[in-house]
């Protein structure tokens, strides 16, 4: 792999009064970039049969949680579409922590590695895959409830298509989800899974409280076992909570006493209506978000090297 580069190009002034306005930058072929670039060509069978995947961490504050999982799991899901991955997880998270050097740590970041075939015909060659890295400004939601509904479309199954990978080619269905969610006038979809029971949010894994105790849909293929809510599980376990996986039906999130998401973009985020169902944002939901970003800032500092 290239050395990194530290082009002038790409290091970073000053932030402006709104830190998104500040451009993302983009690793590919051996060089930091700025803004959005040109890398997929239109034979690519990226471009047109969605042989693509793409992962997404978070930086804030100086630091960057999980993003060693992160960075594995692009590198997993390259390997589940039958991609030869041109780097390495490790390289992946260095070229990461060396772009986050480039942004003032008060500034925070979409971290979005992203792996596709450049060519084949139907199969990807799987030596023809390249790679690029994107640093993207972008705020973390506010700690504020959303609404969600039913979806009518649902997760397919590991026989119906790649669910073990973070593959483009999946999100063309959460799309429709979410914007069926949002003509109906909601903030987010739950989607159901090919049984009948529930898959997760369409963009992100669902949790739900009931007298105390925790459950989030058991991982059946259906959906991704995000890394937050394999971190939020954890943490919530070691605080004692009763956490189970488990099926998890659309009656039992309409009878919850709280609803909440985990997941890259917003971390912790509750969910105040599904829906007719009202719910206050309570105290499992704030619990989860103090404790993860507690873990956080204590454990996702760059590694020593």
């Amino acid at each position: 792999m290239p050395k990194p580069s530290h082009s002038p190009a790409a290091d970073r002034p000053a932030p402006p009064a709104d830190a998104e306005a500040i451009p993302a930058i983009t690793w590919f072929d051996g060089k930091w970039h700025q803004g959005d670039i040109p890398a997929l060509t239109v034979q690519s069978p990226a471009a047109w049969l969605g042989a693509s995947i793409f992962d997404g961490a978070r930086a804030f504050d100086g630091v960057a949680p999980d993003l060693d999982r992160h960075c594995a799991r692009a590198i997993a899901s390259a390997k589940y579409l039958g991609l030869n991955p041109p780097v390495t997880a490790a390289e992946i998270e260095r070229l990461a922590w060396e772009g986050m050097a480039k942004f003032p740590k008060s500034v925070p970041l979409y971290i979005r590695p992203l792996i596709w075939a450049a060519t084949g015909f139907v199969i990807p060659d799987a030596d023809s895959a390249r790679f690029a890295l994107t640093l993207e400004p972008m705020a973390l939601p506010p700690f504020t409830g959303f609404s969600a509904c039913l979806s009518p479309f649902r997760r397919p199954a590991t026989d119906m298509a790649p669910t073990e990978a973070k593959a483009g080619c999946l999100y063309p269905n959460v799309a429709r989800a979410q914007a069926d969610a949002e003509r109906r006038g909601f903030d987010a979809a739950i989607m159901l899974d090919p049984a009948g029971n529930v898959a997760e949010f369409a963009s992100a894994n669902l949790f739900i409280a009931k007298d105390g105790a925790v459950a989030t849909p058991a991982i059946n293929g259906t959906f991704l076992n995000g890394i937050t809510r394999q971190r939020v599980l954890k943490l919530l376990a070691e605080a004692g909570y009763r956490v189970e996986e488990r099926r998890v039906t659309f009656a039992e999130v309409l009878a919850a006493d709280e609803v909440f998401a985990t997941g890259n973009y917003a971390k912790v985020k509750p969910c105040t209506r599904v829906d007719d169902r009202h719910y206050q944002t309570g105290p499992v939901a704030t619990k989860s978000r103090e404790l993860y970003f507690a873990w956080a800032k204590a454990n996702g500092a760059p590694p020593r090297r």
